[in-house]
């Protein structure tokens, strides 16, 4: 697992219940997609994020899954409807079973 991959999420905040909200996220991860080759003509092996989860309050609210042809540094958003607060929890894994994790507060009023 490489060390210099960092996730960014953004909650927006002033959430009423029932809001329904946008959620961006952001990793930074090179996404190789298995097809580019090296200098000496090798082919540099894939190594991309393949899935994405979020769950709320541990019940899963976001799942998806990711190609090869996703860009580098992936940026994903979706819409969340807000019926609580809690805590969100984002999961991506790599190809090489690397999880990479993070957290935000959700805090509906």
């Amino acid at each position: 697992m490489s060390t210099d991959i960092k996730p960014r999420i953004r909650v927006p905040q002033g959430i009423k219940r029932g809001d329904v909200v946008e959620i961006k996220t952001l990793i930074s991860h090179p996404m190789e997609s298995g097809q580019r080759k090296d200098t000496d003509g090798k082919i540099i092996p894939r190594m991309i994020i393949n899935r994405m989860s979020v769950a709320l309050n541990g019940k899963q609210v976001f799942e998806a899954r990711l190609e090869p042809a996703m860009s580098a540094n992936p940026y994903l958003s979706f819409f969340l409807k807000c019926t609580q607060s809690g805590t969100l929890e984002f999961t991506w894994t790599d190809d090489n079973g690397g999880l990479y994790k993070a957290s935000q507060a959700l805090t509906v009023a």
